[in-house]
């Protein structure tokens, strides 16, 4: 029997979702700064049963050689763009029961207001609030903006090791679950043996004193990574509840799957104590020659320069700059970003420049799924059975909510019939809807600092 799989999907608080679709008609362009645009899709993608919608987010923007290229201002390239930090809360009044996964960075922001940040989010949303934990994005970019300089690669997710390992402490070790007694009667608000103060020093990073907020129904938000680099995949199988993949086939998939799991348990955890989950953009209709037609007019809409735009603004390699028969492993890492990179490198078919910039201009996150609503839903159950995929991650194609409401209406049913879907328990937490056995983490990685 098919197992049910978890689903959310992938947004940016920008016109587009990268590529520029906010010119099509069913873009977003002249809705993505309204807050009733995102409540009326938060609510539309709860009332269907998915499990959370996640923002990805970034202080930058695509800039090449200390420039930012025209592409980006007049073609709309992730930019210009809000903060999706500042959404959650009416997300969660308008759709109670939806998980909400917004980003934050270890290189940009500190501890102690972050773990701020995410108990008072966990407590206004009723436990549905997810932390997408990044190290960096466009470095280049943020170090001038934020006039620091950061660590290479590698030493970001040293720092971030330990950034989690203190937000945890300020999170979990601070307060007992009972520690807000509310008596009247006796005049305590909150009992003085039930809260402690913090002592943690770190090579980085140090803390002492009272955590102020009370835990929320998840005291940790749900951790989830996206880092595809061998350091980024042992950061996420030592601090992550989720991980995220950019598929291009099913055995890619499949041997990054197993490459995960096998690094989760190295890092003393059980294998599957950790759900991945991949990206894909659906194109549906109710044939499949229809679905082609409306997949080949989403291709119009990308050009191969704003995707060597977008790519540089991810890596800071200029694909444009190189010779297109360069061979794939000819191509100079950066400290920017290696995951864009890393997942071509592996892929039957792609060896040379050329072939990454045809390949990232039409999957620029994940896998391509087109079809008729069977097809469909056999090829996303097909795909996570071969691949040990927990659940995906859905691109909004055109910008708008459209290919939510067609995957809603052709391809929910078709899954549900597989018993692919799952019919949410509307009292559960994020976490709990992810799986997961119980409302707090199920593990905590090992820390010297720590001394609550």
């Amino acid at each position: 029997m098919t197992s049910p799989l978890s689903f959310g999907v992938f947004e940016i608080l920008t016109p587009s979702n990268g590529v520029p679709t906010w010119r099509h008609p069913h873009g977003r362009g002249d809705r993505y700064g309204d807050p009733a645009y995102w409540m009326q899709l938060a609510r539309t993608l709860d009332d269907a049963g998915f499990d959370f919608i996640l923002f990805a987010d970034s202080y930058g923007y695509p800039q090449i050689d200390g420039e930012v290229p025209e592409e980006v201002l007049t073609h709309g390239i992730l930019f210009p763009g809000y903060d999706p930090l500042l959404l959650v809360s009416a997300l969660a009044q308008a759709a109670p029961t939806l998980g909400v996964v917004v980003t934050s960075s270890t290189s940009l922001e500190q501890p102690l207001p972050t773990a701020r940040r995410f108990a008072t989010l966990d407590a206004f949303t009723n436990g549905h609030i997810g932390w997408n934990v990044v190290t960096g994005s466009t470095a280049q970019v943020t170090e001038g903006l934020f006039g620091i300089t950061h660590f290479d690669h590698d030493k970001r997710y040293d720092v971030a090791d330990e950034f989690v390992d203190l937000t945890r402490s300020l999170l979990e070790d601070v307060w007992d679950d009972d520690a807000v007694v509310f008596d009247r009667e006796s005049n305590v608000l909150v009992d003085p043996t039930r809260i402690r103060p913090l002592s943690y020093t770190g090579e980085h990073f140090a803390s002492h004193g009272l955590f102020k907020v009370p835990p929320g129904p998840q005291r940790v938000p749900v951790l989830f990574q996206a880092g595809m680099s061998g350091r980024g995949r042992d950061f996420g199988a030592r601090n992550a509840e989720a991980m995220f993949i950019q598929g291009q086939t099913a055995e890619q998939a499949a041997a990054a799957s197993a490459d995960i799991r096998a690094r989760v348990v190295a890092a003393g955890r059980d294998a599957h104590d950790l759900r991945i989950i991949s990206g894909v953009t659906v194109t549906v209709a109710p044939t499949r020659e229809e679905a082609l037609a409306k997949r080949a007019e989403l291709e119009e809409q990308f050009s191969m320069d704003d995707a060597a735009v977008l790519f540089a603004g991810f890596t800071g390699i200029d694909l444009r700059a190189l010779d297109r028969s360069m061979r794939i492993e000819e191509i100079a890492d950066t400290d920017q970003g290696h995951t864009p990179l890393d997942r071509y490198r592996s892929v039957p078919g792609i060896e040379t420049v050329q072939d990454v910039l045809d390949a990232f201009r039409v999957q620029e996150r994940g896998f391509v799924v087109t079809g008729s609503p069977r097809e469909v839903a056999e090829e996303l159950i097909e795909t996570a059975r071969i691949a040990d995929l927990d659940g995906f991650l859905l691109e909004p194609t055109f910008g708008d909510a459209g290919a939510y409401e067609e995957f809603i209406e052709l391809v929910v049913p078709e899954l549900r019939a597989r018993g692919a879907w799952k019919e949410p328990d509307r009292s559960a937490t994020l976490r709990e809807r992810l799986g997961f056995p119980g409302p707090h983490p199920s593990f905590r990685p090992s820390s010297k600092n720590r001394e609550a």
